[in-house]
């Protein structure tokens, strides 16, 4: 099956979006019961998992993600979204977005843009526009991709210092320490995300500041 990923991810040489080692911890945390609703919504088919797929490349589009790209392009290619497709989403086009998806698309964007801390007015949008349930999902799909990312982008970019191309403003002790990092400390972030569910915390992170004039949500 051929991966079709646009030229400006599949040949990228920079960082179109650069993590810090405590924003990958802080996505760590919400990453267990996020996975978990994707999990149960696999079962009960109440987000289509075809607008998961179409959420989850809208984030892995702000980030510039070239190995999160790559990865869901095949996984949403199997499931028969088209080459067309899956290539505006990567592009940020909006020619395939449909009506009854915008709004949640646009958050996924807001979602990835904000660095995984949306406004609170932007979550509560597409509560009103779906139901608390759904957008709990909605939220969950862009909240396992956004860790991915954080992940996979120190991860593409040692994979292209590998090729002799390393990314500008990169360097590889930053590379591998993510990645390393990242590795040790996964297990005390799910720990830590664990901790927070049995104290009764909610798996969202959300700015509770008012709406800026330049916001369109």
């Amino acid at each position: 099956m051929k991966i079709n990923i646009p030229e400006s991810i599949s040949s990228r040489i920079e960082f179109k979006r650069k993590f810090s080692l405590w924003e990958m911890y802080r996505s760590f945390i919400f990453f267990p019961r996020a996975m978990a609703k994707m999990i149960g919504n696999n079962k009960s088919k109440l987000v289509d998992n075809d607008f998961i797929r179409r959420l989850q490349l809208a984030v892995t589009e702000v980030n510039g993600c070239p190995a999160c790209s790559y990865q869901h392009t095949k996984m949403a290619l199997q499931q028969g979204m088209s080459g067309e497709e899956i290539s505006s989403f990567l592009s940020g086009g909006d020619q395939y977005i449909k009506p009854e998806e915008a709004k949640a698309i646009m958050f996924a964007q807001h979602f990835a843009d904000s660095r995984g801390y949306p406004k609170k007015y932007a979550y509560d949008s597409i509560v009103k526009e779906y139901s608390e349930k759904e957008a709990n999902i909605i939220l969950s799909a862009v909240q396992t991709m956004i860790a991915g990312n954080m992940y996979g982008i120190p991860y593409s970019a040692f994979q292209s210092r590998l090729k002799g191309k390393p990314y500008k403003d990169s360097s590889l002790f930053y590379e591998l320490g993510m990645m390393v990092t990242g590795v040790l400390l996964l297990p005390i972030a799910i720990v830590h995300g664990l901790l927070r569910a049995l104290a009764g915390l909610p798996n969202k992170r959300l700015d509770k500041s008012t709406m800026d004039e330049d916001d369109g949500l």
